[in-house]
């Protein structure tokens, strides 16, 4: 994978969400923070994630950088935060399964074996024509629960495809959410990923991944548009009372 340095920052693409720019001691510091939130010694942690304990020592030190493997095995053993998960751009997705996997409350009884990268899942779900309605009432849930996910990744991916209005509305509905529940800091990152993706906003009209509205559908939608709708240019009804705050 590509590799460049920047002030001593390592710029790598194939750990944590392809996060350009994020040094290895800011990744050991996130795999210190797993293994001290399960209360273990190094030694015991290293037995766990099938690694030596002078090899984990260095990880969190700076000294190494995170392998997508051990970053899989800090999720789904050390229950690090699914943000850790490399972006694998695989092609099918189950979303229900998907969201079960992330701890969405609606879907938790599908959850597959799989954890996917929230900002990997959003990208996906975002760029769908037509989402099942239940997963697109999902998406605000995904983006207040993994606020710490890669957002210059996602909003570059999501610029690439014209899909940065349905992100920025999906953002809005979030930080409604996250206002709501008093969580000044995330609601802060929010506003900042809404500054960026404010400057590429698109003029031409969209649907939240609902391309088979009927003309009628769509005209009903545009007499009942909401102000962050129709700035967005997004035909869609989905508001903050309709999305499952519980487990943020």
């Amino acid at each position: 994978m590509a590799q460049r340095s920047h002030g001593g920052k390592a710029a790598k693409y194939n750990i944590f969400s392809y996060i350009e720019g994020v040094s290895f001691v800011e990744t050991g510091e996130r795999v210190r923070a797993a293994r001290l939130r399960e209360r273990l010694t190094q030694q015991e942690a290293a037995a766990r994630l099938g690694v030596t304990q002078a090899y984990l020592s260095m990880l969190e030190r700076g000294e190494r950088a995170v392998t997508a493997d051990v970053a899989l095995r800090v999720v789904t053993v050390l229950g690090g935060d699914a943000t850790f998960l490399p972006v694998s751009e695989a092609g099918f997705l189950d979303f229900k399964e998907a969201l079960g996997a992330l701890g969405y409350p609606g879907f938790r009884y599908l959850a597959g074996e799989r954890v996917w990268n929230p900002a990997e899942f959003l990208l996906k779900a975002l760029d769908e024509e037509n989402l099942d309605a239940r997963v697109t009432e999902a998406l605000p849930w995904v983006v207040a629960r993994y606020v710490g996910l890669d957002w210059r990744w996602l909003e570059a991916q999501v610029r690439l495809r014209d899909r940065q209005n349905r992100l920025a509305y999906v953002v809005s509905v979030a930080l409604e959410g996250l206002r709501a529940q008093r969580k000044e800091k995330e609601v802060e990152v929010l506003r900042a990923s809404l500054a960026r993706l404010e400057r590429g906003r698109l003029a031409v009209e969209d649907t939240l991944c609902k391309a088979s509205l009927t003309e009628a559908e769509r005209r009903w939608l545009r007499e009942r548009w909401s102000e962050v709708a129709r700035h967005w240019n997004l035909l869609t009804d989905l508001t903050v009372d309709q999305v499952d705050w519980s487990a943020v």
